[in-house]
């Protein structure tokens, strides 16, 4: 399926979204919504491997007879159910109850069926119960079911649950059955619902054309960018991963063998379980990925928490978009934090450097990091003045990219890309100015593929280019006082042209001769008309 249909699908659901969800608060229906896509995901990839397990014995039905073949299968084998099941948690991973099956689901809605409601909480009890060998314990855990925001009593909401559950699968029926379409339709409406949510966005969503540019660094050779991408990333890590759509577009990036296993944090229970989602519908495996709900501030997850340094889990590449100018609390047990100690905590009025150096202390030393920060982290004084010192003066900062100003939906300010290495080999800091590369719209602003392209280009091969690029040598950067601010180095502003004044001066007098020359000739006929004469410049008086 092209662009255009992918395009069209999404626009199809949301459309949808936007009829149906009435006064319902958008984030509250996105969660129905993204829950009801991966349900059909899940659906449609265990339906299609089960009708490859069982080969012939997959029931043919009639075309009036609405019941999943699977649902028949069952009826008719109960003593091969257990067997059955456990083979396709080796292929698949997981399990699907008949019953709580997108098509059974979608039937009961179809029918207006008055269990339609307490069969969709079982089902969801089931998958984040049982389905999966891993726990996905709390995955539906923001859907509520028997919120008063559907109805007010069980019939009503029943009754506009079977109206929601028929429009998204009249929707989807409109296009062919396709389970990379739904990934895309899903990512499709976490921007839509993120457009939306203002500056709430920025909790769960960093947009496609800035996730491209951060996955097209880190999956670069981090000593020779220039030889190319690397061959695999066996373990990626993103501390804020929202939605995990970052996470996605560097496997994207890596192809199909090319990362090892995704690492994710989330502090927001709603994103978090977004994420979890996000994974599976695009085919990452429960044995691929791991997201854990917790702050990265306070380093509450587990793996994460070794000081032994034969011991620590470090991470080929680090990505991150971290809510910017976070106010946090440090305290004394912090500030001798293995993250922190040596560079100082940053202030409580903004987080930014507290999250770069929790990324950079996980960055293996072949490894690449990218963090997407507020420009203040370029130039402010006090402690973070001297952790970006330090920074500097042991050749961690490689490259510093300024983006234009309106990309997100969470802020207006224009924003920096920071790409952190432990060993790096050039001892200057890259310095790109992309602010003025950008096609401008009415509410927000966009990267098109070729400024995108123009970035990590510049990156690969550390190019420069006046007015956007600049190596910038440790010696000047010192002499700044270690001020990263972008217009320092790149500025974008277009050279005045000189001005040739003796050529100016000539000009003048020419021109002040034939104004001269030309009074004089009109004068001469307003004495012929008898009008009062024009007064002659300056140059013919007396």
């Amino acid at each position: 399926m092209n662009e255009h249909d992918k395009t069209r699908l999404g626009k199809t659901l949301w459309a949808i979204a936007d009829r149906l969800r009435g006064s319902m608060n958008a984030d509250d229906f996105r969660d129905y919504m993204l829950s009801f896509l991966f349900l059909r995901y899940l659906s449609d990839t265990y339906e299609d491997a089960a009708q490859k397990e069982l080969g012939a014995e997959w029931p043919k039905l009639s075309e009036d007879d609405r019941r999943s073949p699977l649902t028949v299968w069952y009826a008719q084998n109960p003593d091969d159910i257990k067997e059955f099941e456990a083979v396709m948690r080796r292929k698949v991973h997981y399990v699907v109850k008949p019953q709580y099956l997108w098509s059974s689901i979608a039937e009961l809605a179809r029918t207006q069926d008055d269990d339609l409601l307490h069969t969709l909480q079982k089902g969801f009890k089931f998958i984040e119960n049982e389905s999966f060998s891993s726990n996905f314990q709390g995955l539906f855990s923001e859907i509520n079911l028997d919120s008063e925001k559907l109805g007010r009593d069980y019939k009503a909401r029943n009754a506009r649950l079977c109206t929601i559950i028929q429009e998204i699968a009249k929707g989807l029926g409109e296009f062919p059955s396709d389970r990379d379409l739904l990934g895309d339709a899903y990512e499709y409406l976490i921007g839509q619902f993120a457009a939306g949510s203002g500056k709430k966005a920025g909790e769960f969503y960093t947009p496609q054309q800035i996730s491209s540019i951060l996955s097209g660094i880190v999956s670069l050779d981090s000593q020779e960018p220039s030889t190319g991408k690397k061959q695999k990333l066996n373990r990626i890590l993103d501390f804020a991963c929202g939605s995990g759509s970052l996470l996605l577009n560097v496997c994207r990036r890596m192809g199909k063998h090319g990362v090892g296993k995704l690492y994710g944090q989330e502090k927001n229970i709603t994103t978090y379980n977004l994420a979890r989602m996000n994974m599976l519908l695009h085919g990452v495996r429960d044995t691929e990925f791991e997201i854990h709900h917790g702050d990265s501030l306070l380093n509450d997850w587990d793996i994460l928490n070794e000081e032994n340094p034969a011991k620590k889990i470090e991470f080929d590449a680090v990505v991150a978009n971290p809510p910017f100018s976070y106010r946090w609390e440090p305290n004394e047990a912090l500030a001798e934090d293995f993250r922190f100690k040596g560079y100082g905590l940053a202030p409580r009025s903004a987080a930014d450097f507290a999250f770069l150096l929790h990324g950079f202390h996980f960055l293996h030393r072949e490894g690449t990091m990218a963090i997407i920060l507020p420009h203040g982290v370029l130039f402010r004084g006090g402690v973070e003045a001297k952790i970006r010192k330090k920074l500097l003066i042991d050749g961690n900062i490689d490259t510093v990219i300024g983006l234009p100003a309106k990309l997100f939906y969470s802020t207006g300010i224009p924003v920096c890309i920071l790409v952190l290495k432990k060993c790096k080999k050039y001892d200057d800091v890259l310095i790109i100015n992309a602010s003025e590369h950008f096609e401008k719209g009415k509410r927000q602003n966009m990267l098109l593929p070729e400024h995108i392209d123009k970035i990590i280009n510049t990156y690969q091969y550390r190019k420069e280019e006046e007015r956007y690029s600049r190596r910038v040598s440790m010696e000047e950067i010192k002499e700044n006082d270690f001020n990263l601010n972008i217009s320092r180095y790149v500025s974008t502003a277009e050279p005045e042209e000189s001005v040739d004044l003796a050529q100016v001066h000539t000009e003048l007098t020419r021109l002040a001769g034939q104004i001269s020359k030309s009074t004089w000739k009109h004068n001469e006929f307003l004495k012929e008309l008898g009008l009062p004469e024009l007064p002659y410049p300056e140059s013919r008086k007396g």
